[in-house]
């Protein structure tokens, strides 16, 4: 047993220190690419998160203020920045 685990384990060695051959120009314009459009969906998403809890947050104040419950002033917090 011992000898089948330590043939898998020199058999395997080469392939976990193998390394990838460098990317081509191509290829790293289309990984930037890539990340500039991830970047830009984080940042629409998060613009449309922002837009979306302060419209929940009005409606809870106009309607905790038309139940006539008190309410505590809101939070100061940034406006949302639309990309």
């Amino acid at each position: 047993m011992r000898k089948i685990i330590a043939l898998l384990l020199l058999t395997a060695s080469p392939v976990v220190f193998a390394t990838l051959p460098p990317l081509s120009p191509e290829a790293k314009a289309k990984a930037e690419e890539t990340a500039a459009r991830a970047a830009w969906s984080a940042k629409v998403g998060n613009y449309q998160l922002c837009e979306s809890q302060n419209k929940v947050a009005a409606e809870y104040y106009a309607s905790a203020q038309a139940a006539g419950k008190p309410t505590k002033p809101p939070l100061p917090t940034p406006p949302c920045q639309n990309p």
